[in-house]
């Protein structure tokens, strides 16, 4: 109740006054004096959080201009704020540069989503091309015998035809574990293998498809962005997604074998809490994830 009250009177009283008190004593707006006090996410997250929560409707609608807009939503900031480009030369390169991580992020979601939302079709042939190019990736030295085969699971997949399991994550969950293959080849082919280990095993493609969703709930859930703003200074793209779920996959496989869970009947329970840790990490204004 008291934390409530606290964050209305705030938001709706003492903000605005303790704004006005600061720009009066160093002759600077919040944009400015949060220019000069924090760089990478930090700088990106509150020049955010200070617009969004402004009731200025030209700054308030600035995180949800276009990238082609960025420019001309700058110039308006900065009239809208009386901040003379003479005096402060670098607000301009600093606005930019947090508005394009801003709108890159909100893109780079509906990019991902886009492909989620695609099903993966056997009568398309980048599709089946596609599918053909993780057995390959895979499996080099062994020829796959028939489209719709029981040598599916030797990668994971539950079924005969592994169209099936693209079903949650559509298109999206074949292209991350042909980027993972393609780009990390021998690190795909060591955990392939640890994933068959006679106790410990999981389904490689499987297990694959349900880190692309853990990596898309994070997306939307925001909470990739201290990771994306620290790890892009410029736009994050589908690429900079991509290499986030190639960390997942190899931490994932390195967590699972130092848990030693009792059976693969207790995925979820692992899964959940290999989730958690990663949430955490990406709680952390100065998190940097990077493959190993």
């Amino acid at each position: 109740m008291f934390i409530s009250l606290w964050e209305f009177f705030y938001g709706n009283f003492f903000r605005y006054w303790m704004k006005w008190i600061l720009r009066q004593m160093t002759g600077k707006c919040e944009l400015q004096r949060i220019f000069d006090t924090y760089v990478g996410a930090q700088r990106t997250h509150r020049i955010e959080n200070s617009l969004t929560s402004s009731k200025n409707k030209v700054l308030r609608e600035a995180t949800h201009v276009t990238q082609s807009e960025v420019d001309k939503c700058v110039e308006d900031i900065m009239k809208e704020k009386n901040i003379n480009p003479e005096k402060d030369a670098s607000f301009k390169i600093c606005m930019k540069a947090c508005l394009l991580q801003i709108s890159g992020y909100k893109q780079l979601y509906a990019d991902v989503e886009n492909e989620r939302k695609k099903p993966y079709d056997s009568d398309n042939l980048q599709h089946e091309k596609l599918l053909l190019k993780l057995w390959s990736l895979l499996m080099p030295k062994n020829k796959l015998k028939a489209r719709i085969s029981k040598q599916w699971a030797d990668i994971g997949f539950q079924g005969d035809d592994p169209k099936t399991d693209f079903r949650g994550m559509g298109i999206l969950g074949l292209i991350h574990l042909v980027y993972f293959s393609e780009n990390y080849t021998a690190v795909a082919h060591q955990i392939l293998s640890r994933s068959n280990h006679p106790k410990l095993g999981y389904s490689y493609a499987i297990v694959g498809i349900n880190l692309t969703e853990m990596a898309y709930s994070l997306l939307k859930s925001e909470a990739l962005k201290f990771y994306l703003y620290n790890f892009v200074p410029g736009i994050p793209t589908m690429e900079h997604f991509h290499q986030f779920y190639c960390y997942l996959v190899y931490e994932f496989d390195k967590f699972w074998f130092e848990e030693e869970p009792e059976s693969i009947m207790y995925f979820n329970l692992y899964r959940e809490k290999f989730h958690e840790k990663i949430k955490r990490l990406l709680l952390d204004s100065n998190v940097a994830l990077t493959l190993q």
